[in-house]
C-alpha cells in the first residue's frame, strides 16, 4: 500500500481539526463504487440489479455497487449495450448541481472520459445541445465512444484548449461545466497509486491552470448563465482558494447556493464532498451565475434540407428504421460518405478539431445506404426491425462479431438482448451478418 504524503497529511489535520482522524480512517475503507443508469434504455434496472445495492442519494438514476467482488457489470452484455455508465459516486456531484434541462445549449469544457457529460446528456433527453470537449484528442475520441454507446444524440464533441473556444464561441452557452484537471487527492482511495505521484507544488500548479480554464469558461457563458467548477481534491487552494480568486477577477459572477440531497447545502456557493461524511470519494462543487439575462440570439432554421440530404434520410427509413421526432427535429447534413444530424443553431465547427460532428446516422454507398453503430444506440428499439438473442451465449457471440443463424424478411436489424441494442446485423439467406464495429468487437478466448 502505497502511504500518504507526510505534506497532504499536515494540510488536511490543519483543515479537518477533530474530523481528520474519521477522514484518515475513511481513505483506508474500500471506495463506493457506482454506475448510473441510462434512461434511454427501459430494461436499465433490471440489468443493473445484479450489481447494486442502493440509490446514490444526489442523483436519481446513480446505484452503488454491492460489495461483492465477484460480479464485473464493466464487462457485461448490459454495459456494453449501454445500459449503465460505471460512475464513482461523488463524481456525480457536478453534473446534478449543474441540473441541465431540456433545450439549453451546455459546454462540458473538461469532458474525458464522459461520465459528466453522458450524465448531462441523460437529464437533456435529447432537446437542446450538449458540445462536449477534451484537449487531448485521444481522451476526446473515449469521450465520444462513451457518448455514443450511451445513446446520446444531442451531443457534439471537439478536442480543443478552452482559450481557443472562447475566441470562437463567446457568449454562447446557458451553463458550463469545468470539472478541472487537478492534485487528484480525492482519489487516494480509490487509486492509491496515486498518492505516489502527487507533489507538494501539485496543488499550485493545478490551481494556476484551472484560473485559467475558469476564466475562459466566464467567456463562453452568456449573461445570465450558471458555470459549475468541480475538482476531484481536498486543499483549499484549488476550491475555495480558486473560486474566490476567480470572483475577485470577475464581478459580473456572483456564488450561488444549493442543496444537494445526501451531501448537505453550500455555503457560498461552494459544497465539500468528503468521504468520512458521505458514500463516495473526495469532490469539490462549486455554483456560481454571470450576471444578466440577455436571451440567446433566436436561429433561425432553413427553409428545408437539400435535395441529396432530404433523399438519404428518406432511403435510411426505407431501409432500416424510423426516426424518432427527437432525431427528425435536428439538422441533417452529408459529411463526405456519412449522414449526420445536430441541433439546430449548433456553433460553428470550422477551424476546431472535430471529433464528432453530430450523431452519425448512415454511411452512404453508390447504390446503398448502412445505418451505423450511433444510430442503434440512440434509435428506440420498436421504430426497427429487431431480433432478439436468444440467450447470453448468443449475445456473447455478437459481441465478437459473430453472425446468427436467423429466419425472416432481408434487410437491416437491430439485435437486441433483453431489450437492450447491440448494433445492426443485415440478414440474407438464413444468417444475420454482424455489423457491429471491428473496433468494438471482444476478442474470442482462446
Amino acid at each position: 500500500m502505497y502511504p500518504l504524503p507526510d505534506p497532504f497529511l499536515v494540510n488536511m489535520k490543519e483543515m479537518l481539526g477533530g474530523e481528520f482522524p474519521a477522514f484518515l480512517s475513511a481513505l483506508e475503507e474500500p471506495p463506493a463504487l457506482a454506475l448510473r443508469l441510462n434512461p434511454k434504455r427501459a430494461d436499465a434496472e433490471a440489468a443493473a440489479q445484479a450489481y447494486t445495492d442502493g440509490p446514490v442519494p444526489w442523483e436519481r438514476r446513480g446505484r452503488y455497487l454491492s460489495q461483492s467482488g465477484a460480479l464485473r457489470p464493466g464487462s457485461s452484455i448490459a454495459h456494453a449495450a449501454g445500459a449503465f455508465y460505471m460512475q464513482e459516486a461523488s463524481a456525480m456531484a457536478s453534473a446534478a448541481v449543474l441540473d441541465a434541462q431540456p433545450g439549453e445549449r451546455v459546454l462540458d469544457l473538461c469532458a474525458a472520459p464522459g461520465g459528466k457529460s453522458t450524465q448531462i446528456a441523460a437529464a437533456m433527453g435529447d432537446a437542446g445541445l450538449l458540445v462536449s470537449n477534451d484537449p487531448e484528442p485521444d481522451r476526446a475520441r473515449s469521450l465520444a465512444g462513451n457518448l455514443e454507446r450511451m445513446g446520446a444524440a444531442n451531443a457534439i464533441v471537439v478536442s480543443a484548449l478552452p482559450e481557443k473556444l472562447a475566441a470562437r464561441w463567446p457568449e454562447y452557452f446557458d451553463a458550463v461545466l469545468t470539472d478541472a484537471p487537478c492534485s487528484g487527492e480525492g482519489m487516494f482511495r480509490r487509486d492509491p497509486a496515486s498518492r505516489a505521484e502527487w507533489s507538494p507544488a501539485a496543488p499550485e500548479g493545478c490551481a494556476k491552470r484551472q484560473a485559467e480554464i475558469l476564466d475562459r469558461a466566464a467567456q463562453l457563458l452568456r449573461p445570465g448563465g450558471r458555470l459549475i467548477y468541480s475538482t476531484c481534491t481536498f486543499n483549499s487552494l484549488e476550491n475555495e482558494g480558486s473560486v474566490r480568486a476567480f470572483l475577485a477577477r470577475h464581478p459580473d459572477f456572483t456564488f450561488e447556493n444549493f442543496n444537494l440531497p445526501g451531501a448537505g447545502a453550500s455555503r457560498e456557493g461552494m459544497l465539500r464532498l468528503l468521504p468520512h461524511c458521505l458514500r463516495g470519494d473526495g469532490h469539490f462543487v462549486a455554483k456560481l451565475r454571470k450576471a444578466g439575462a440577455t436571451p440567446l440570439a433566436a436561429q433561425d432554421r432553413p427553409i428545408r434540407v437539400d435535395r441529396e440530404t432530404a433523399e438519404q434520410l428518406r432511403a435510411l427509413e426505407r431501409e432500416a428504421c424510423s426516426l424518432p421526432e427527437a432525431i427528425r427535429s435536428m439538422q441533417p447534413f452529408m459529411l463526405r460518405d456519412r449522414l449526420y444530424c445536430r441541433p439546430w443553431g449548433s456553433p460553428p465547427l470550422d477551424g476546431l478539431r472535430v471529433v464528432s460532428p453530430g450523431l452519425c446516422l448512415a454511411r452512404v454507398g453508390r447504390s446503398h445506404i448502412e445505418p451505423e453503430y450511433a444510430l442503434a444506440m440512440a434509435l428506440p428499439p420498436e421504430l426497427a426491425h429487431r431480433y432478439a438473442l436468444l440467450d447470453e451465449s448468443q449475445a456473447l457471440a455478437w459481441l465478437r462479431g459473430e453472425a446468427i443463424p436467423m429466419e425472416g424478411q432481408r434487410g437491416w436489424t437491430l439485435a437486441l438482448y433483453h431489450n437492450l441494442p447491440l448494433g445492426w446485423g443485415k440478414l440474407s439467406d438464413g444468417m444475420l451478418k454482424n455489423h457491429l464495429p471491428k473496433g468494438l468487437r471482444r476478442v474470442s478466448k482462446a
